[in-house]
């Protein structure tokens, strides 16, 4: 065999785009490890593939496997397969043209059966060049199967590299990285280790490695496998425990707690994907900035990210779990995501897949389960609604699509009993003559249950849902209907409620009767409402404000206000209780100036009332003194 020596330029203006690789592509050098491991798990894959046909591919050696090895003094670290090899030129051609895959071509040679035998992770050609972010020199040794010949390919990155002729003595490939000086970690076991876990804990075929173990005349080394070779979530679900799934998600999450639930899906079809998702016992204290460490990402069980935010939305960023896909788009460094068709298919499938879970929970009965260390009768659904309600609700605001089935899994505080209620509960309680949903938002569950705005739905026995989160009417906005039936405010509009022909003749008396008093109190508060009227809402208080059917709650604004934006001051509507003894006495005030203080007063109380402060304390404070001296 002939030593001469061959120099080649590289292709594809490779300066630069070696250039690109070593300093831009890539976002954490570590993943140079990742690259070459998929390369050679390729390698293996292409072999295995082939043998199906050409048994003698094979030969003696048929355990395929991966072996990494160390040199500390030297500072190389070897990464060797006994897969497919290559030749001279195929050395040329992939090694010596940037972007160019064996894997690719290969998958693009097969028919669509064939492809599903295989499980190649190569697309751009471009990994095996994150080598040059650790080393400074790079020589491959290679041996294509079948073949007596044996190749060197070397390269220092700076434009060109060099083949040659060389020995093997068997089929395979082993990439030798000369490591840089600030790269000489990568030499040392538990670097790689640590990698190789991280990374490509799950790739198919066993990565093994040298280590030394013992002291002095006993130290002796020997051959580990580092990796777990095969991925809980490719095994079929029934040969799954669920002390399996269990201790899975502890290593997973870091959680000590054990999972509330989990699901384990395959989807097959157009697109492949597999898949283990697991909602966590508790939230974190974290939960509303946190993202690291949700749903992993893997493609063909080679790990791709910690948190794939373009398939698992912002809602459910309570999921553990890890998604694997065998047909991902992925950027050229393989650490960002494309947004395609086959990425939203993703998505929508874990979305589905995770309401799917959340459903099964809900409809599920009581289930024993250990709470504060005793065994206590739960619904866990009630659990997981008590942790990540309020995610939900930012599901129901921002998932058009899922938005009706989310609606079912909503949950609320009721003035009908103690407890979380449905939206189905609900509407199965409403007797016939109620015609919408009626709920109050308030600051505190107290509150809502105090409020003066609900008081003639429940004297009909109309059920009020109490609303305390800030989320919750924006949720209600959003949904407008549950099943048919609208959603009212109890605290907006004219509140439109079923009425005999002789209510509906006693309400208009009453409204001519009252008028002259209401003209007086729209006169005295011009500057703080847009009109008061006679009330159908109150039966116990004496007033209260109301908003505009379809303008924005006092709440909303406040709740606005103090997240910082600017929001337009808006008048509301003061509503008076005639049967109320407090209001009767307007009807006797002839003194301008005493009327306009007892309905400035009454307007005070109602914003009270709701849980806000009178615009002006300092002159309620006045007029509340001055009332109590003449009484």
């Amino acid at each position: 065999m002939s030593s001469t020596i061959e120099k080649h330029v590289f292709q594809a203006e490779v300066n630069e785009v070696l250039s690109l690789v070593v300093n831009s592509l890539y976002s954490h050098r570590e993943v140079f490890l990742r690259e070459l491991v998929s390369n050679a798990a390729d390698a293996l894959d292409q072999l295995n593939f082939r043998a199906l046909t050409d048994h003698a591919l094979l030969g003696d050696d048929r355990e395929l496997r991966i072996e990494l090895i160390r040199d500390e003094s030297a500072k190389t670290l070897t990464i060797r397969d006994n897969g497919v090899g290559m030749t001279r030129d195929e050395l040329i051609g992939n090694l010596g043209t940037i972007a160019r895959s064996g894997s690719k071509k290969l998958m693009q040679s097969l028919s669509a059966e064939q492809k599903k035998d295989l499980t190649l992770i190569g697309q751009f050609g471009v990994g095996f060049y994150s080598a040059f972010l650790v080393a400074d020199s790079v020589t491959v040794v290679s041996r294509k199967a079948g073949s007596d010949e044996t190749w060197i390919w070397e390269s220092q990155a700076k434009g060109d590299f060099e083949i040659r002729a060389g020995e093997r003595p068997g089929r395979g490939t082993d990439i030798v990285l000369h490591l840089k000086d600030d790269a000489a970690e990568y030499a040392s076991e538990w670097p790689v280790r640590e990698v190789i876990r991280k990374y490509s804990d799950y790739v198919r075929w066993p990565i093994r490695m040298q280590v030394e173990r013992g002291e002095g005349a006993e130290k002796k080394s020997e051959w580990q496998t580092l990796n777990a070779a095969r991925a809980l979530w490719t095994k079929p679900k029934s040969e799954v425990t669920d002390e399996q799934h269990r201790e899975f998600y502890k290593a997973l999450s870091h959680d000590w707690q054990e999972p509330l639930a989990w699901t384990h899906f395959k989807v097959e079809g157009t697109h492949e994907l597999t898949g283990l998702l697991y909602i966590p016992s508790q939230a974190p204290f974290d939960l509303v900035e946190r993202r690291k460490g949700g749903v992993r990402l893997f493609v063909k069980r080679v790990f791709i990210m910690d948190d794939a935010q373009e398939i698992v939305p912002e809602w459910l960023r309570f999921l553990r779990g890890v998604v694997d896909s065998e047909d991902l788009p992925l950027n050229v460094s393989r650490e960002i995501l494309q947004k395609d068709q086959t990425t939203r298919f993703i998505k929508k499938q874990v979305v589905g897949k995770a309401i799917g879970l959340l459903e099964e929970l809900a409809a599920e009965g009581e289930v024993e389960r250990e709470v504060d260390g005793e065994k206590q009768k739960v619904r866990r659904y009630e659990l997981f609604w008590a942790e990540f309600g309020k995610l939900l609700k930012e599901g129901i605001y921002h998932d058009v699509e899922s938005r009706d089935r989310l609606a079912k899994l909503l949950r609320c505080h009721s003035s009908a009993a103690d407890g979380w209620h449905s939206l189905a509960d609900y509407k199965g309680r409403m007797p016939a003559a109620q015609k919408s949903i009626y709920y109050v938002a308030a600051d505190s569950l107290a509150a809502a249950k105090a409020s003066p705005h609900i008081e003639a739905l429940q004297k009909r026995g109309f059920e009020v849902l109490l609303l305390t989160d800030a989320i919750d009417e924006w949720i209600v906005d959003a949904l407008r209907s549950f099943d048919g039936v609208p959603f009212v405010s109890a605290a907006k509009g004219v509140l439109d409620l079923p009425e005999s022909d002789a209510e509906k003749q006693a309400n208009e008396a009453r409204q001519k009767l009252w008028a002259p008093v209401l003209e007086r109190a729209q006169k005295a508060l011009a500057s703080s409402v847009k009109e008061v009227r006679v009330t159908t809402r109150l039966t116990d208080s004496p007033a209260c404000l109301v908003s505009e059917a379809f303008g924005m709650s006092a709440r909303q604004a406040r709740v606005l206000r103090e997240a910082g934006q600017e929001v337009p001051d808006q008048q509301r509507i003061l509503e008076l209780n005639p049967e109320h003894p407090v209001v009767q006495k307007l009807q006797g005030l002839g003194d301008e100036a005493q009327f306009a203080d007892w309905v400035a007063l009454l307007h005070d109380q109602a914003l009270l009332a709701e849980g806000a402060l009178p615009s002006d304390p300092a002159a309620f404070r006045r007029r509340l003194a001055a009332l109590m001296a003449k009484a």
